[in-house]
């Protein structure tokens, strides 16, 4: 399941645990690494449910890219309770060359084995997956 462009697998694992995510929500959120030495996509951390923004904004390295989604809880200005799928690439500008052309030119197919996503974010800093920027694309 190698992509021409990237050569970068998808682990059957992120799908499984994406579909329990969007259908049974299990986890708050789910971070994803790139293993070079195998070129595929891997699930590095689940978060449990009753995790926060903030505990998953923690479990990105602030050095290395990661791929993740967040499932974001809401409520509208119609005062209905709302849940928004998020899939966020991270890229510190402090993360190596290397590894940002890795993770820019394997975002699209794997973001696409992800059947469910509503929302994207970039993110090279943690200001730019703020939780006011997270609320504002929410709605």
């Amino acid at each position: 399941m190698a992509n021409s462009a990237s050569g970068m697998a998808v682990h059957d694992d992120c799908k499984a645990r994406f579909l329990e995510l969007k259908a049974k929500r299990n986890f708050r959120f789910i971070v994803f690494k790139i293993d070079e030495k195998i070129q595929q996509v891997m699930v590095e951390k689940l978060g449990q449910p009753e995790e926060t923004y903030d505990d998953f904004a923690a479990s990105l390295p602030p050095n290395e890219c990661r791929y993740a989604v967040f499932d974001f809880d809401f409520v509208t200005n119609e005062n209905c309770q709302k849940s928004k799928i998020f899939f966020i690439s991270w890229s510190p500008d402090t993360s190596k060359t290397r590894s940002k052309m890795l993770y820019a030119s394997s975002k699209d197919r794997f973001r696409r084995e992800l059947d469910g996503i509503q929302v994207e974010l970039q993110a090279t800093d943690p200001s730019e997956m703020s939780i006011d920027i997270v609320k504002g694309r929410a709605f």
